[in-house]
């Protein structure tokens, strides 16, 4: 049996035949046999030549399959290319399954074929629900994980996803046979105050948290930073939902992170842009750039990597990272191409990224999720 295969490139500026070509031959020449599936994340500006750009890939490249998005910013091995036009591709020679393309309406497991090891999800924001898709897949394939994103790059109109010539509003691709992922993802937080039990809740509107109301116990963890942390917390507090009560001592990566929306002093309510249950732990959360610097180091150093070498990667970035937050360029990219040992790597700046949180498949926001393609051992 053949070892799997992978080779990541860009193609800069507009859609040209003749580059988009250029790049099929060096798929084909680099892998030296066909590949399964290519991954491909573009600017909005390919979408009218969507049907020449799949079939230039298909037929000169030796693909099967070609599955992508259109993205705001594209991700290639260490580089990250935050504005203008251009493509990012993954090509991989590997088992995996059938694409399954899925219905706005429709949000049904399990997926036709055999049973997958895990999944990767691309999905137009404005036509599919990603979230509900995932509750659903939660339940047919607990355990198993789903990592991608959230098509990006401009607004409703210039957004799609596509499988080949198709234009569709998500697609599933399951790894099955010998590949599977092995998901990381940096949520770029740090719990602050102290974790309380949700006694008091209305759909997304906390009211109480360990008999105290909500927004009393934002101001006290507030008030528990540092002066110079207190300069940044302004839009970058979050409400952090843990996975499981069977902690004694919860830290990072053990939260769902969720947008704090409002919050109303006179009744003591906070609002998040999740739906707490009565019984969860909930625990506040500062974002800043040294957090989400130090985070994604603790997660590469204790991520699932155990010593294996990847043969390929997908980033999936959010748009609100970047070197406008980070300061300096190449931040998410640099980090995850040298962990994954140089492996082909490419991706883009998401929408909203997918990704396990303590084994729980969910939708994100200013997270790094990456899959880590490898060999399924015995």
């Amino acid at each position: 049996m053949q070892s799997p295969r992978a080779v990541s490139l860009e193609i800069p500026g507009p859609f040209e035949p003749g580059s988009v070509r250029d790049a099929a031959l060096r798929i084909r020449d680099d892998l030296g046999r066909p590949a399964q599936i290519a991954v491909a994340f573009v600017s909005p500006d390919y979408l009218p030549h969507l049907p020449e750009f799949v079939e230039t890939l298909r037929v000169d490249g030796h693909i099967l399959n070609v599955a992508g998005c259109t993205s705001g910013g594209r991700i290639v091995d260490r580089h990250e290319v935050e504005k203008g036009p251009g493509c990012s591709i993954l090509a991989l020679c590997c088992d995996v399954g059938e694409p399954v393309v899925l219905n706005g309406c429709d949000h049904s497991c399990p997926l036709p074929g055999p049973r997958p090891h895990a999944s990767i999800l691309l999905a137009n924001p404005f036509c599919f629900e990603a979230d509900e898709w995932l509750r659903h897949w939660n339940r047919e394939y607990p355990g198993i994980a789903a990592v991608g994103g959230l098509a990006s790059g401009g607004d409703e109109s210039d957004l799609a996803v596509f499988l080949n010539d198709r234009l569709v509003d998500a697609v599933c691709l399951p790894l099955t046979g010998r590949t599977t992922i092995l998901p990381l993802v940096s949520q770029g937080c740090r719990p602050i105050g102290e974790p309380l039990t949700v006694t008091r809740a209305e759909h997304n509107i906390v009211y109480a948290l360990g008999g105290q109301p909500a927004y009393e116990v934002l101001e006290t963890a507030f008030e528990s930073l540092s002066d110079s942390e207190k300069s940044v917390a302004k839009g970058n507090l979050f409400a952090g939902l843990a996975g499981t009560e069977y902690l004694d001592d919860f830290k990072p990566g053990d939260f769902l992170i969720r947008n704090i929306i409002g919050a109303d002093p006179g009744s003591g309510a906070v609002v998040i842009g999740g739906i707490p249950r009565t019984g969860q732990t909930l625990q506040y959360q500062l974002r800043d750039r040294d957090i989400a610097k130090a985070d994604l180091k603790r997660v590469l150093a204790t991520g699932a990597l155990h010593g294996v070498r990847p043969f390929a990667t997908l980033l999936f970035s959010c748009l609100g990272r970047g070197e406008r937050f980070f300061g300096s360029p190449n931040h998410d990219a640099s980090c995850f191409f040298a962990a994954a040992g140089k492996s082909p790597l490419a991706g883009f700046f998401c929408n909203g990224e997918i990704a396990p949180v303590a084994g729980r498949n969910a939708v994100h926001g200013y997270t790094a999720a990456a899959a880590l393609w490898v060999e399924k051992s015995d």
